[in-house]
């Protein structure tokens, strides 16, 4: 499975760098009537150094191994004064880009000029997705000395949860069930989804690709505000908040738009434009 995993990988790596190479002279051709498919194929070609970057840095790799070092340093001095508490210890993980790579389907979507949730209902259902490099052994460790684990993700609870599982239990991740899996089922607000958590269980830290996976001080703020909140709770970064590196898609796009995803995509192109050239 593996093998046959990074054969397509690399398949759609050539393909995407082909599509980049080429751009506008295989794209233009077919689109020169069409300004929609025109700016969705540049909205997706703007992706590729990003994706790349993920798929093939050796620096991405030693990032995500930097991360959960640092966390599981953080975990053992934690339990070293673990005493007199009555709940016992858990950790919050995100689930894409934090434990599971979903590189491949984001290939997918730069080879066809599409953007996402475009073909992600049936990427979950595949349940051939990746660990992150060092998630896995990190995550087993924790389970080793006594700390749960749950996955709080903005998966879909109704079209994603069977199939997520799958994908987790063939990966070998522990507590990889539905009590351990709380997946979205309408809001995308994952605060209400921590506090159950925190109801049972003393939480000693939180893992994810996105600022909104630690704290509802992020979520929904503009840019600069987001800024701002991350250096005001700076000391908490690499003590209770562990981020992962993921360059290709998040809410700090989201607040490019003010969080108006249904932005046309010229205006995305040209809102992205007049960031680059504050």
């Amino acid at each position: 499975m593996v093998l046959a995993y990074k054969v397509r990988s690399r398949l759609l790596l050539l393909w995407v760098m082909l599509l980049s190479l080429m751009g506008p002279g295989i794209t233009g051709c077919a689109t020169s009537n069409n300004t929609f498919s025109t700016d969705k194929q540049q909205l997706a070609q703007q992706s590729i150094l990003s994706a790349l970057w993920v798929y093939s840095a050796g620096e991405y790799r030693a990032l995500c191994h930097q991360a959960f070092n640092i966390a599981k340093l953080q975990l053992d001095r934690r339990l070293s004064y673990h005493r007199g508490i009555d709940k016992p210890l858990a950790i919050i993980v995100d689930i894409d880009e934090t434990v599971l790579s979903n590189v491949p389907y984001f290939n997918r979507l730069i080879a066809e000029g599409e953007a996402f949730p475009s073909g992600w209902k049936a990427w979950v259902g595949e349940s051939t997705a990746q660990a992150v490099p060092g998630a896995l052994a990190f995550l087993k460790y924790a389970r080793f000395r006594g700390v749960e684990v749950f996955y709080i993700s903005n998966r879909s609870m109704r079209d994603g949860l069977t199939a997520t599982i799958d994908n987790m239990v063939k990966m070998e991740f522990p507590f990889a069930d539905q009590h351990h899996l709380l997946l979205k089922k309408a809001s995308g607000n994952k605060q209400p989804r921590r506090d159950r958590v925190e109801q049972t269980h003393e939480v000693i830290l939180l893992i994810g690709d996105n600022l909104n996976d630690f704290s509802l001080i992020f979520t929904d703020k503009p840019t600069i505000q987001r800024n701002d909140a991350v250096d005001m709770m700076g000391s908490e970064f690499g003590k209770r908040f562990i981020m992962l590196p993921n360059p290709v898609y998040g809410d700090w796009e989201g607040a490019l738009y003010n969080y108006q995803w249904n932005t046309s995509n010229a205006q995305k192109l040209k809102i992205r434009e007049q960031y680059f050239n504050q």
